[in-house]
């Protein structure tokens, strides 16, 4: 037996009922198997650039620059193109996109394995980078579009980051297995399948992509065209992208901090188990976080998983064995997934429908931003002060990102308010309410800038 839900699907008890219920969607468990296969590469990418051209060119900084350049060319570009998304779907844009950048991968291994100059690896590698877009985004956009119901599209969200943790636990390991025990550039192998047989799976499911909105015509009062509004000019966009920045600079010093202390330790070899471990706890923290219905405010439920995310993060400077570590970061890892899965659901709220994939590719792209960041300064100061002093890093972008979630707070709130749907609203009026907002809003914002809207070919 079961009980009907508000979004008409079957609501089934435990802790994995839930997660059946939105899976049971049509077409839900093809499109989010699709993606998990096409989010390999976000875990596999970067380390795996590193492990090859370290072991074939015999140089870390050079390793780490391609790195950086790949990251780069992503955090730049993956905006744009999921704003092409928006405006024209998923299959449109990703299939080319998809092809080139396997195809840039594909051409960065066999420029690396012939020993080629150091500026082919640069160029493939941000030709990658520019093409490989956000899938996280894009299958998140999909669950937006087939499920109406809020509880079910957060227990949707909650199964997405639960998967991208699961992503992160495997791909590290998997990237640096194939790297060592295989051959150094067997680690992007993989990524590229990823890329080809996820991305196409996943692009070649056409009943539930979400519909194209094409780019409304805005002329100013001469008659000259006027530019469509970034989902950036939202102060609350401009929060959770800062908030985002501090906390990928919280995993990219981590990681690099960890391996440090492991190598101090002597056990170079189990740094990857710990940062598994690490994920581990995200993954469980998310499965469960999603599970159960929060009837307290967004905006709140993301600042105190940002603060206990600070807080575990903190203990990370007590560490001095690798069996602590591995309990501290278990207990930090608990508040990863749910403050993730709290961020991606309020730029839901901040930003219009049909401009969701752009809104979610911002957060995701500043978390790369972060992790770079990170691992930079975190290994500048290992280098000097080892391991802890990347620790201290990890402490000192949590405390950023608090200071910002605390004094943003009116804003996250201002932000969100008009989109929480009176109790006892149905989802199906709720959505037509924030339909009709965010048309009210773009509005306004044209008559801001002077420009009258012609036609709407927003809907």
């Amino acid at each position: 037996m079961c009980e009907r839900g508000v979004g008409g699907g079957c609501q089934t008890g435990g802790v994995l009922g839930p997660y059946r219920d939105v899976l049971s969607r049509p077409g839900a468990l093809a499109f989010s198997s699709a993606g998990v296969i096409a989010r390999l590469p976000m875990s596999m990418v970067g380390i795996g650039i590193v492990l090859m051209i370290e072991a074939l060119y015999d140089s870390y900084g050079l390793a780490g620059s391609v790195s950086a350049a790949y990251v780069l060319a992503q955090a730049v570009c993956s905006p744009q193109l999921s704003r092409l998304v928006d405006l024209h779907g998923q299959a449109r844009v990703m299939r080319p996109a998809v092809t080139v950048s396997a195809s840039a991968l594909v051409a960065l291994i066999a420029c690396a394995l012939a020993g080629a100059p150091v500026w082919s690896l640069y160029a493939t590698a941000v030709l990658v980078g520019a093409t490989v877009g956000s899938f996280g985004a894009l299958v998140r956009a999909r669950w937006s579009h087939v499920v109406a119901d809020p509880r079910a599209l957060h227990t949707a969200y909650s199964l997405e980051s639960a998967l991208d943790e699961l992503v992160f636990v495997v791909g590290p390991i998997l990237a640096t297995t194939l790297a060592t025990a295989v051959a150094p550039a067997a680690g992007l192998v993989v990524p590229v399948v990823g890329m080809l047989l996820g991305g196409f799976w996943f692009l070649a499911q056409r009943r539930t992509q979400p519909p194209p909105h094409p780019r409304e015509e805005l002329t100013a009062p001469d008659g000259t065209p006027v530019r469509r509004r970034s989902v950036m000019r939202s102060w609350g966009m401009v929060v959770l992208a800062v908030v985002f920045v501090a906390m990928g600079a919280i995993f990219g010093a981590t990681d690099v901090s960890t391996v440090a202390f492991a190598e101090e330790a002597g056990r170079a070899g189990l740094a990857g188990v710990i940062l598994a471990v690490f994920a581990c706890g995200s993954l469980i923290s998310g499965l469960l976080y999603g599970a159960r219905h929060w009837a307290s405010p967004l905006w709140r439920r993301f600042a105190i998983g940002m603060v206990a995310l600070a807080l575990g993060a903190s203990l990370f400077v007590l560490v001095d064995s690798m069996a602590m570590l591995a309990v501290v970061m278990f207990v930090a890892g608990f508040a990863i997934a749910p403050t993730l899965i709290n961020g991606n659901a309020l730029v839901q709220e901040l930003v219009p429908r049909e401009r969701l994939t752009e809104g979610l590719t911002w957060v995701g792209t500043s978390l790369g931003v972060g992790v770079s960041i990170g691992s930079w300064v975190a290994g500048l100061l290992i280098d000097r002060q080892g391991s802890h002093g990347g620790y201290l890093v990890v402490v000192a972008a949590a405390v950023l990102a608090v200071v910002a979630v605390l004094c943003s707070l009116r804003t996250l709130r201002a932000g969100t308010a008009a989109a929480v749907p009176a109790p006892g609203t149905d989802a199906a009026a709720a959505t037509t309410r924030l339909g009709d907002a965010d048309a009210e809003a773009d509005g306004l914002a044209a008559a801001e800038d002077g420009a009258a809207p012609r036609g709407d070919a927003r809907r």
